[in-house]
This record gives C-alpha cells, sequence and structure tokens, in this order.
C-alpha cells in the first residue's frame, strides 16, 4: 500500500501542536480551582498528601504521580498543584490529538496550514467540551492520567502502523503493552485502548499475532507496567490515614511475614477487583436508556444548559456536533485508513462498548420525567465518558474542515490534483466561508461560566463549617461521599480540625474501616487555630480510641442482625428503643461507639435521620450544621427551642453561623451546577432559616435581618426557591 503524493510529504507538526497544548493549558490555569470540589476530589487530594490509598482499585500509580507532583514548586498550596496535574495531562492529550487529526487529513488535504487548523480545533473543541473542560481544573478523578495514557497509546499505534516490519515497530508494540498495563495501574480504563490496537494490528499486519516471542515479551512489559499495585500492601501496611481497603494482613506493626502472605494477596486481588462494591447482575436499565444517557452528557458538553432555559439551543448544538462527528469519521475513513482502523474501534470501545459494560441505571438527570419511577444513579456520570468527549473532538474537526473546503469549492475551485484527491478549494472561497469554522469557539464561550472553577472555594469552607459544629475531639457520623471526603481534605491537606474523628456509616460496614478506628492516633486540638466559642473552657483530650475493642473482636461484628422485636439500647441516662426489622453492622458499630466513648467524647450526625433509625432522634440538638447526641432527652428551655420538627442550640448555631464561611463562597459562586449535590447549598439554607426563626422567638431582630438576607443570597445563587425571598 504505498504513500499517496499527499501522505509522502506529511510530517507531523509537532511545534503547532506544541503551541495547541500550552493554550489550552492557559485556558485550564486561568479557570483552575485553586482547592477542592465535592465527590471524590477531596479523597484523591487527602490521599496523594498522606501517600495513602482511595476507595478500590486503589489507583497506586495516579498515588504516586500525585505524590510526586505535589512537592513541585509550581504553585503556593498543595491543591493547585494537583489541580495542575490534572490541567497538564488533559492539556497535554489535547495536542496529541492535534497530532492525530492533523495525519488523518494526510491523504485528503494537500495545504499543511489547513491540516495544522484542524489539529488546533480538534485540540478546542475537545479541550472546551464541558466534562473535559471542568474534570480538567479540579482532580476530581484520575480520569485526565487515564485520557493521556489513551493519547499517548493511540499516537504510538499509528507510528507503528507506519512500518510494522521494523525492529522500531516491535519495540514500539513493547511499549503500547506496558503503557497499558501502567494505565491499569492509574486505572482499570488503561485498557480500554487495547481492543483498538488489536484491531488495528489484525488489519494491518495479522502475522504479528503469530511472533510468539514478541508476544511473550509484549506479555512480560504489560506486567511490568502492573507492578504499581505492590505498592498497595507495601503502603497499606504503615497504616496510612487513608487506608481503603487495606490490602495488608498487618495489623499492628509491619512484619516481614505479613506483608505478601496469602491473606495479603486474597486482600489486594479484592481490592483491585472492587469487591467492595459488589456484582453488578442484569441490565440495571434497558441498554436503550444506556445509550440515553450517553446522549444526556453528549449535549452537555456544546453547552452545559444547567439552569434548563436553552434546552433547544442545548439540542441543536448538540445534533450539530453529532454530525459533525459523523461526517469526520466518514472522511476520516476516506482519508486514512491506517489511523481510522485504530480511531474507530477506539471510539467505539469508548462509547457503545463502554456504555454496555458499566451497565449504569438511569443517569441522575436523564429523563426527569420518569421522576423516581425508575432506579437512578446517586449523581451524573458523565465523567465515565470524558475520553469519548475528549476524542470526538479529533473527528468533529475534520467534520467542520471538510464543509468549510465543500462550501468554498463551490465559489471557486483550484485545478484538480493530479493524486486524484478532492478538488482544492481556491483561497478566496476558503476566506468567504471561514465564518464555519467558528462553531469550534462556541464550547469555549457558552461552557465558559459552568465549566471554570476559578475562586471557587465553597467545597472546603463547608467542610471548615461542618468540622467546627462539632466539639473539640468530637466524633462526626458521617453518610457518604460528600459528606466525607471534604472533611478528609480538610484535615488532611489543610489541617483543619484534625481532632475530629470522621467516621462514615457506608465504611462503618467494613472490618478495615472499624480497625482504622481503633488505631487511629488522636490529634491535639488547636484552640487558637478553633472557632472562639470553643475557648472558654479546657477540652480533655480522650484516652483511648472511639472504639476500645481488640481486631478480633471488631472484625466478629456480624454484617447484620435480626431484631423480631423492638429492643431498648441503654447507656447512661440513654434509653432508646430499636425498632424490629434489621440492624445492620454499620449501626451495631455506631451503638458500640456510643457506649465506649461516650460521654468522654462528644457525638455528632451529619443527618440527624440516620440516629432516628435506631431511636436516637430524642436525643439529638443541631448546633451548626451538625446534631448533638445529649446525654438525656432534649427539652425545650433556655437556648434550646423546638424549630421545624426538630431541636436546635440556637445560641451556639448562631454563634456558628456568624464564623461560617460557606455562604460567603456559595454567594460568591453565584451558580450551583452539580444539582446532585444541591442538598449542601440547600442545608446552609435551612440551617440559616432555622436560626432566624429562633432568634425571632426571642425578638433578636437585629440579628435576624442579616441572617434573612444571606439565606436569600445562598437560596438565588443556588437557585432554591423555597427561600429565594427570605431577605424581603
Amino acid at each position: 500500500m504505498p504513500p499517496t503524493r499527499i501522505e509522502a510529504e506529511y510530517r507531523p507538526s509537532y511545534l503547532a501542536a506544541a503551541i495547541s497544548a500550552a493554550a489550552i493549558f492557559l485556558l485550564y490555569l486561568i479557570t483552575l480551582s485553586p482547592t477542592v470540589a465535592m465527590w471524590d476530589a477531596g479523597e484523591y487530594m487527602a490521599a496523594a498528601k498522606v501517600l495513602g490509598l482511595p476507595h478500590p482499585p486503589g489507583n497506586p500509580f495516579f498515588m504516586l504521580l500525585a505524590k510526586a507532583f505535589g512537592m513541585l514548586p509550581v504553585h503556593a498550596s498543595f491543591p493547585q498543584r494537583i489541580n495542575t496535574l490534572s490541567a497538564l495531562t488533559s492539556a497535554l492529550s489535547a495536542g496529541i490529538w492535534f497530532l492525530i487529526t492533523e495525519r488523518a487529513l494526510s491523504g485528503i488535504v494537500r495545504e499543511r496550514w489547513q491540516r495544522i487548523l484542524a489539529g488546533a480545533l480538534a485540540a478546542l473543541i475537545g479541550g472546551t467540551a464541558f466534562t473535559v473542560w471542568n474534570q480538567s481544573v479540579v482532580n476530581e478523578k484520575v480520569y485526565n492520567v487515564s485520557l493521556l495514557f489513551f493519547t499517548i497509546v493511540s499516537w504510538l499505534a499509528l507510528e507503528w502502523a507506519d512500518d510494522p516490519d521494523t525492529r522500531r515497530a516491535d519495540r514500539i508494540l513493547v511499549l503500547i503493552a506496558y503503557l497499558l498495563g501502567l494505565g491499569y495501574a492509574n486505572h482499570p480504563a488503561g485498557f480500554l485502548a487495547a481492543p483498538a490496537v488489536a484491531v488495528l494490528i489484525l488489519w494491518r499486519r495479522w502475522q504479528t499475532f503469530l511472533r510468539w516471542k514478541l508476544i511473550l515479551v509484549s506479555i512480560a512489559a504489560l506486567i511490568l507496567g502492573l507492578t504499581p499495585f505492590i505498592y498497595e500492601p507495601i503502603r497499606a501496611a504503615h497504616f496510612p490515614a487513608i487506608n481503603e481497603g487495606e490490602p495488608t494482613a498487618c495489623t499492628v506493626k509491619i512484619e516481614a511475614a505479613c506483608t505478601f502472605n496469602k491473606v495479603t494477596y486474597d486482600r489486594l486481588m479484592a481490592n483491585i477487583n472492587r469487591e467492595q462494591y459488589g456484582v453488578k447482575e442484569g441490565r440495571h436499565a434497558p441498554y436503550s436508556a444506556q445509550v440515553g444517557m450517553w446522549w444526556t452528557y453528549f449535549k452537555w458538553q456544546w453547552l452545559r444548559d444547567s439552569v434548563g432555559t436553552r434546552a433547544p439551543a442545548q439540542a441543536l448544538l448538540a445534533v450539530t456536533f453529532l454530525m459533525l462527528g459523523l461526517i469526520g469519521g466518514y472522511v476520516h475513513f476516506r482519508s486514512d485508513k491506517k489511523s481510522f482502523w485504530y480511531f474507530g474501534p477506539l471510539m467505539f470501545t469508548m462509547t457503545l462498548a463502554l456504555i454496555y459494560y458499566l451497565n449504569f441505571k438511569y443517569g441522575w438527570s436523564q429523563s426527569p420525567e420518569l421522576g423516581d419511577a425508575v432506579d437512578r444513579e446517586v449523581r451524573d456520570r458523565d465523567y465515565f465518558y470524558i475520553w469519548s468527549f475528549s476524542a470526538w473532538g479529533v473527528w468533529a474537526s475534520i467534520g467542520l474542515i471538510y464543509i468549510w473546503r465543500s462550501t468554498a469549492a463551490l465559489f471557486k475551485r483550484d485545478p484538480v490534483d493530479k493524486t486524484g484527491y478532492d478538488d482544492e478549494p481556491g483561497r478566496r472561497g476558503l476566506a468567504f466561508a471561514a465564518p464555519i469554522l467558528l462553531l469550534a469557539l462556541l464550547p469555549l464561550f457558552l461552557n465558559w461560566r459552568d465549566a471554570s472553577r476559578s475562586g471557587e472555594t465553597f467545597t472546603r469552607e463547608w467542610a471548615r463549617d461542618l468540622l467546627n459544629s462539632v466539639e473539640p475531639y468530637g466524633i462526626l457520623i458521617t453518610n457518604g461521599d460528600n459528606d466525607t471526603f471534604p472533611l478528609w481534605y480538610a484535615q488532611e491537606v489543610e489541617g483543619i480540625r484534625k481532632d475530629v474523628t470522621v467516621a462514615v456509616t457506608s465504611y462503618l460496614a467494613t472490618d478495615w474501616f472499624t480497625r482504622q478506628l481503633i488505631r487511629r492516633p488522636i490529634a491535639d486540638y488547636d484552640a487558637a487555630a478553633g472557632p472562639a466559642i470553643y475557648r472558654n473552657q479546657q477540652w480533655k483530650k480522650p484516652s483511648g480510641p472511639p472504639l476500645r475493642m481488640t481486631f478480633a473482636e471488631s472484625d466478629a461484628i456480624p454484617e447484620f442482625i435480626q431484631i423480631p422485636q423492638p429492643q431498648t439500647f441503654r447507656h447512661g441516662n440513654i434509653v432508646a428503643t430499636i425498632p424490629a426489622g434489621v440492624l445492620m453492622r454499620d449501626q451495631i458499630v455506631l451503638l458500640r461507639m456510643i457506649k465506649d466513648s461516650y460521654p468522654e467524647r462528644p457525638i455528632y450526625l451529619s443527618n440527624g435521620g440516620y440516629g432516628n433509625a435506631i431511636g436516637l432522634g430524642p436525643y439529638t440538638v443541631r448546633q451548626g450544621l451538625a446534631e448533638k447526641l445529649m446525654d438525656r432527652p432534649v427539652v425545650e428551655g433556655g437556648d434550646i427551642m423546638r424549630i421545624g420538627g426538630g431541636m436546635m442550640d440556637v445560641k451556639r448555631s448562631h454563634e456558628l453561623w456568624k464564623i461560617f464561611g460557606g455562604p460567603a463562597a456559595m454567594i460568591k459562586r453565584g451558580d450551583w451546577v452539580d444539582r446532585p449535590s444541591y442538598g449542601i447549598p440547600y442545608g446552609y439554607a435551612v440551617t440559616g432559616m432555622l436560626i432566624a426563626e429562633g432568634l425571632s422567638t426571642q425578638n433578636n431582630l437585629e440579628a435576624v435581618r442579616p441572617i434573612l438576607k444571606t439565606v436569600s443570597a445562598i437560596s438565588k445563587a443556588a437557585r432554591i426557591p423555597d427561600f429565594a425571598g427570605a431577605g424581603q
């Protein structure tokens, strides 16, 4: 298959690609988050800071990379360094998509400057797609690093396809195998490029699969790439502050025999295989609905209409970019089959095949007309398709260049090229048709407000406010990711209220987390850095862990206990009635924690409903953003008032409200794009209203007005209709 004349003249424009990547990187730096965000960002930043293990599969390569990057003097703060890592990997990926786009047009576009323009448009379109942009300016996930692995493997695969019979080609295949393994050590998605590599080899030189020596060396390279997983049991045995899954047989001290024994191996494999999350059986939603989820998120990429007022424009843009991509795919096939027979299968793997494999429920924002009639994901999962949205820029830009050139050719054609390829449009026609190319700029301008995280500090301030709602040396029982990961970030990255023990209910159901509670050291309370309201008394440091039991006793706690009839839990003056049914492990652990630690340690719940389920409701009172457990049934009197169906310490809550940083950060942000986390700003609005109601009852109207004004501003910023007129 000899190259055409145009292909023979093709040389990769590395400098232009580097300039495009630098421009995207600059865009990300301008819109970079200065701190943390909701969901997994806090977990990954905290785990990188302490060199720990995040949730399964543990992402060992990312942990090592992030820890090293976090030590570089590229920013004043650790979170900005980690966010910059995310921005850099995405920008480099955009540069490689540039090269692949330029190459894809090498067989049909003679003018080099036009191929360079196509590459720049690919970097721009893919780089400003909402999910790509939004995930590139804060390190919420490890997927941006995975994206860089995809693009590097893609470029190497195309380099191999140029001349697959040389020793250099063999070395490239070995390198690809290594990068696939290393990419898997970053995240299992690292293997997603493998099917496309296999298809390319079958199409270009299928005999390669018969070369057993090359196959064995490639398998060895793949295994070598997986070696960062050794980090997990080694680091777990040192018991870092974040040690999810705890893939080690060690319990107290490191011993040579316990690090790599069978127990350690089994725990490591359970961690890598994500056994903590169980096995998905059957289709969680019809495949058509799962494809519909991808389409919902695809529509976001070109106009993230978080307010919901521009749905027609969003749909029109989505159809436009879908058609551009499909046209681009066809042109790609026609122009450069060598690169197409890699990139086409890659796009299929990252879309239709991945959708089938992930087997999601209905998306949180998908098909709102169905309401609660269908099971839904707890949040929107658009980040799982970040790779396809980024790569779509390649085909969309090719389609855009094709339409531009075709339109220009209608006005004036250059002489037919002797190679038989498309007529070259005249420069005058190209200039006349140039406004068509402005389509590529639309995502940049339309997504800026929602994708940018510049100056956004709300999540950090919320974490600080929730921790400060807890008295020194308190235990805070949280419910899930958003209640927990920002707190880990605040404690481990910024050193905020490390004296508070954060115990998440979903992890109390695991053996490894209760062992960590037993093992975790008690940090000293820093009164000077804490709220002034806690400086009027001495706070005694606890004498032991929140669970006073052996590791064997902890491991022996059952997953659940059947309760045929109501049971009574007694501790001091607490007499709680546990209803008949099933008492889950996390509830058993909480009750044991109360027996072992209370009242030496104050106990708080981030959500009072959790305590109500086991009969603790009459013993809780709201203080700021949390519910405090009291040693006797709470009754009205003094500053304790019944408001909104529950009890509130109005004075303490008001004092905390005055030092809360979350409301001002929310108002400054001006919008709340992440609607599944809507309950976080809503919690501030409710708390403010309850405090205002209590102060009104006490005739403290002077204090009520600024609170209502703040609640109104929060409600407008977060689009909470219930309290939008509170300040009027």
